[in-house]
């Protein structure tokens, strides 16, 4: 591996392994938002779950058929961020009850621009394995928050979803339909969204604090999406040396990295 992927490796290890959404939060608006990340009343967290399931099959539904894949690559992420800031500043308005309306719209802007993220790290999005790689981003936010490299982290996600990645593919590459009542969608929705869940429920949390309105919800929804786009370049990152490489050499090269820092 040359000295520059070999950074780039690294880079990609800290975005994965090290950022956290509840910490975007708190950098955002300090321990008081930090804290309503945190603290999820259940009630929320039923709201923010059944939103959650209804954004990933919106999402499955238009990276199956409205990315495409002739696209060029190109950074977007400028327009997707004032898009979700626009998206974000509803929800803050309106409070908690936007959230089943508000999420989908929010899910699709960021899957549009881990696309293009993904088109720049050389991903053919007429691949179906490529497209629901984009929609796999979205398992991957919460996992900071529980500590563990080997059994939270980066690899071990990627390896729990390996199997329902691999027949999702398989079963769009035969049908190219997005029908989310398919087992193997089914599947692949409902681990994602167990993940993606944890960071809706805090998102859902900070924007219905008290001290946040509409600017509130817009800061909220800007940081939620930056945690998406910095996320999928980590894995896009990953993925290229994979193709350069093999995926045993890159993923050794990784766990030595994140072993490293998690005992720095």
């Amino acid at each position: 591996m040359t000295e520059a992927d070999r950074a780039a490796l690294q880079a990609a290890v800290e975005i994965l392994e090290r950022e956290s959404f509840a910490e975007r939060l708190t950098a955002l608006a300090g321990r008081q938002i930090g804290f309503a990340g945190r603290i999820i009343p259940t009630a929320l967290q039923e709201v923010a779950a059944s939103a959650t399931r209804r954004g990933i099959k919106s999402a499955l539904r238009v990276a199956i058929s409205s990315l495409d894949p002739a696209a060029p690559a190109r950074d977007a992420s400028r327009l997707h961020l004032r898009l979700a800031a626009a998206s974000g500043a509803i929800g803050g308005a309106i409070g908690l009850a936007s959230l089943p309306i508000e999420l989908p719209v929010s899910t699709v802007i960021m899957l549009r621009s881990i696309a293009d993220i993904a088109r720049s790290e050389g991903e053919d999005l007429a691949d179906p394995e490529s497209t629901i790689a984009c929609l796999q981003v979205f398992a991957l936010g919460g996992h900071a928050e529980e500590g563990n490299i080997l059994e939270g982290g980066y690899l071990a996600i990627r390896g729990l979803l390996a199997k329902t990645v691999s027949d999702a593919a398989h079963y769009v590459a035969a049908t190219a339909v997005a029908d989310e009542t398919a087992p193997v969608l089914a599947r692949l929705i409902a681990q994602i969204s167990t993940r993606f869940g944890v960071v809706v429920s805090q998102k859902a949390a900070a924007q219905a604090a008290p001290i946040l309105g509409a600017l509130g919800g817009a800061a909220v929804n800007i940081a939620f999406t930056r945690h998406f786009q910095s996320l999928a370049r980590g894995h896009f990152t990953v993925r290229r040396l994979e193709r350069a490489y093999g995926r045993e050499i890159v993923f050794g090269e990784y766990a030595r990295m994140a072993g490293r820092a998690a005992s720095a």
